[in-house]
């Protein structure tokens, strides 16, 4: 009786803290289960805040990547629901980049003009899927005698697809910054923004793999403006997405602007060291690191 009570609080919670979960037994083994839980969680919360400020400074180096840390940060080390956890990774994800906007833009390297052509087909699909479609996919989708397929494990399947794909992206375009394209087309931009918008309504990612080479490869941008045109995109991007989750559910406003500080704090760190870190190693290395993620979550969420 009492573990289901510590099962519920965590639910009502999404997240355990020492002095949030309070548990009165007479018993000393639930005790002991219950000191050795809050200092496992304690230990991942440190964790998860640590890999916060990465996926800031990941953003703020190559303008993309920031969402492929955070969502799995939110959903595996703060135990949030995957559909509260992607709202909170597009807040993040968009205040961060919002803040790299304007770092960039004091440089004048931000395309407004391309971002806003990619923006406006993105924010409506984004805001749309998140508003409508994300909230009728059902708890259970598919469920037989032997198999169930159930939607945190449907969205975290796609998510960790979408993320090896990034990986390898990452991997390859470490290498060299050129990225191959004809005569610039900035309205190519528009069928791309509509694929990054589903992307960020039914993930919660911010899309910077799919907006910086699309930018370069149809708006021709050059690969010094191209960041701070991909930050401009996903925080509009981003932000407009989570609209649709004000109308849709409640948000722990405390816990996310006390994350979301931590990952703009990394980006600020990311930008200043653009500067004088070479991408290309780190871009490389994330990649690695990101590919093992979404193996990872592929075969716990799916086997």
């Amino acid at each position: 009786m009492a573990l289901d009570i510590v099962t519920q609080e965590a639910n009502q919670l999404g997240r355990l803290r020492n002095r949030e979960v309070v548990i009165i037994q007479d018993g000393p083994s639930l005790l002991l289960f219950t000191l050795t839980l809050s200092r496992q969680t304690n230990h991942m919360e440190t964790a998860g805040y640590l890999a916060l400020i990465a996926a800031g400074i990941l953003l703020g180096i190559t303008g993309s990547g920031g969402s492929v840390l955070s969502l799995p940060v939110l959903v595996y080390l703060f135990s949030l629901d995957v559909v509260i956890a992607s709202a909170y990774s597009l807040f993040i994800v968009g205040a961060t980049s919002i803040v790299g906007t304007v770092l960039k833009q004091r440089e004048r390297l931000v395309d407004v003009r391309a971002g806003l052509i990619f923006a406006v087909p993105s924010i409506l699909t984004a805001f749309s899927t998140r508003k409508w479609l994300v909230p009728s996919i059902p708890d259970v989708i598919l469920q037989t005698e032997y198999f169930v397929l159930a939607k945190r494990a449907m969205l975290l399947g796609i998510f960790a697809c979408v993320i090896i794909l990034v990986s390898v992206k990452m991997i390859l375009n470490g290498k060299s910054k050129r990225v191959s394209g004809e005569a610039p087309n900035p309205y190519a931009l528009i069928p791309v923004g509509m694929a990054t918008g589903a992307l960020a309504g039914l993930l919660g990612v911010g899309g910077g793999f799919l907006i910086l080479p699309a930018l370069v490869a149809f708006a021709r941008i050059p690969f010094e403006n191209v960041v701070g045109t991909t930050l401009f995109v996903i925080a509009l991007n981003s932000l407009l997405a989570f609209l649709g989750d004000l109308l849709n559910y409640s948000i722990n406003w405390s816990f996310l602007l006390s994350i979301t500080a931590l990952s703009i704090i990394g980006v600020c760190v990311g930008i200043l060291a653009n500067r004088i870190v070479p991408t290309g190693p780190l871009q490389r290395s994330m990649g690695w690191i990101t590919l093992s993620m979404g193996i990872w979550i592929l075969f716990s969420e799916l086997l």
